[in-house]
């Protein structure tokens, strides 16, 4: 029987992940919370084995950050991260917080159960990649690395002069990308595409 943590702001996807879990009857829900902020402090008994992790939890709290830091402690805890949320970063962050497995609640043709089963039997079950979107009149695999930081910056708010400080880059060259941007996607302005990103959520900078 593996004890389980779940952290998930939403009631709603909460209860279905719980009735998933406990139809497998290998699973004991230990608890069920809305924020990430204090998991780690839940885990300080030892008698968790996997925690369902939402990266968007409420208070605004990352459950990205959360994550690092009960790997960081626990690292025999097996840790799966799950979000309905196509920020493209996502996924990279998850790997670099060490996390075990990776679920998107809606672009995924595994469910929770299987993913949480597997994951115990040691699997690392991972997407290929962030769910394709339309930004503009490009795809959002249309994009280099170095546009989805450009484009990361601007929707923090950032000047041309900031994000070439910020990336190490001249003025000249953060022109350059953005050029390239606006010809892949077809906006006006850098206001357009920054709107389109937000709304389709691409780019969230808080978590």
């Amino acid at each position: 029987m593996y004890n389980v943590l779940i952290v998930e702001d939403s009631k709603l996807s909460r209860t279905a992940i719980e009735h998933q879990l406990l139809a497998e009857r290998c699973f004991n829900i230990v608890t069920s919370i809305e924020s990430a902020a204090n998991a780690d402090i839940l885990c300080m008994g030892g008698n968790i084995d996997l925690v369902l992790m939402d990266i968007c939890t409420a208070n605004d709290e990352s459950g990205l950050k959360a994550a690092g830091r009960i790997k960081s402690h626990y690292p025999e805890i097996k840790l799966v991260m799950m979000t309905s949320m196509p920020e493209h970063s996502f996924i990279q962050k998850a790997r670099e917080s060490s996390c075990d497995s990776f679920w998107y609640k809606e672009h995924s043709s595994m469910d929770i159960a299987e993913v949480c089963r597997r994951t115990m039997l040691g699997e690392s079950i991972w997407p290929p990649d962030s769910p394709q979107l339309s930004i503009g009149a490009a795809k959002s695999s249309d994009f280099t690395d170095r546009e989805l930081e450009v484009i990361r910056e601007l929707v923090g708010g950032h000047t041309y002069s900031e994000i070439a400080q910020t990336l190490k880059v001249s003025e000249n060259t953060v022109k350059f990308h953005i050029k390239s941007i606006m010809q892949k996607t077809g906006f006006k302005n850098t206001l357009q595409l920054v709107a389109d990103v937000v709304e389709k959520k691409f780019i969230m900078p808080k978590y």
